[in-house]
């Protein structure tokens, strides 16, 4: 099999946790043309690989695409099946999330997750604008339900700010939300979780995700709220909502994958 097919993530750029950049860095690259038939899922000793005409699929450090559920797998063999004459990793954010857990989380998962919390110390959902009132009123109705949830249920209790002033979190909000992020201990939990999160600018929605408390695309809406109000008022650009769906299928195959493993 040609193994230097997955090589291409470890290329200048291709780890760029910017799905955009990845893509716009992928689209100046030759593409490898698809040289199998089949894609499929494989058990073995109690995990699934993806093979290839029968053949493992490899990490780009060589390391065997394997996961803990069919269903996880299966996310992979459906984006290989996927592609065309060419093989486009930049339409392949299930495997891409699946190497960086076995070739980056599963070493140091604790570093991802601190990484996390760091997003929740300065969330997105804590700062609100001041202005217009409509969009103030917004905000407040779609984001209090979150952050009241994260108080009672998570025990999470967080500080709200108007404008970009930061605000210093509570170290028992943070503590307490930490909690709950190190009940996560899967390698592509806790990568799909980082990749929401990155993807949002919001840990607490992430985690509410998580935990099914909302769904992926609820989640998607209210990470929006501000820039849909820009877009309602002055319009969105061809290559903004491009830059947009790009993001919007990353964070898609990241609930999915999360939801796979927890199967």
């Amino acid at each position: 099999m040609r193994n230097d097919l997955f090589n291409l993530d470890t290329n200048e750029g291709l780890s760029d946790p910017d799905p955009v950049r990845r893509a716009q860095i992928q689209s100046k690259l030759p593409l490898p043309k698809r040289f199998y038939k089949e894609a499929r899922v494989a058990e073995r000793e109690g995990r699934f690989a993806v093979e290839l005409d029968g053949r493992t699929v490899k990490t780009p450090a060589r390391q065997d695409l394997s996961l803990p559920t069919r269903a996880a797998a299966q996310l992979i063999a459906d984006e290989f099946s996927a592609q065309e004459k060419e093989i486009d990793p930049a339409r392949m954010p299930a495997t891409r999330i699946a190497n960086t857990a076995i070739d980056g989380i599963g070493h140091d998962p604790q570093a991802v997750l601190e990484d996390v919390l760091r997003f929740a110390s300065s969330d997105m959902l804590c700062y609100r604008a001041g202005s217009p009132e409509r969009l103030v009123a917004r905000q407040t109705e779609l984001w209090d339900p979150v952050i009241d949830w994260a108080g009672t249920s998570l025990g999470a209790r967080f500080l709200l700010a108007e404008g970009v002033m930061h605000v210093e979190q509570p170290r028992e909000t943070l503590a307490a939300f930490s909690v709950h992020l190190g009940q996560f201990r899967d390698p592509f939990a806790i990568a799909a979780l980082h990749t929401i999160t990155t993807l949002t600018g919001s840990a607490i929605l992430a985690l509410a995700v998580a935990k099914g408390k909302i769904s992926g695309a609820e989640a998607w809406k209210l990470a929006h709220v501000d820039e849909d109000w820009t877009i309602e008022h002055w319009g969105q650009d061809a290559e903004a909502a491009e830059r947009r769906s790009i993001r919007e299928r990353e964070l898609m195959a990241s609930v999915r994958m999360l939801e796979a493993v927890a199967d």
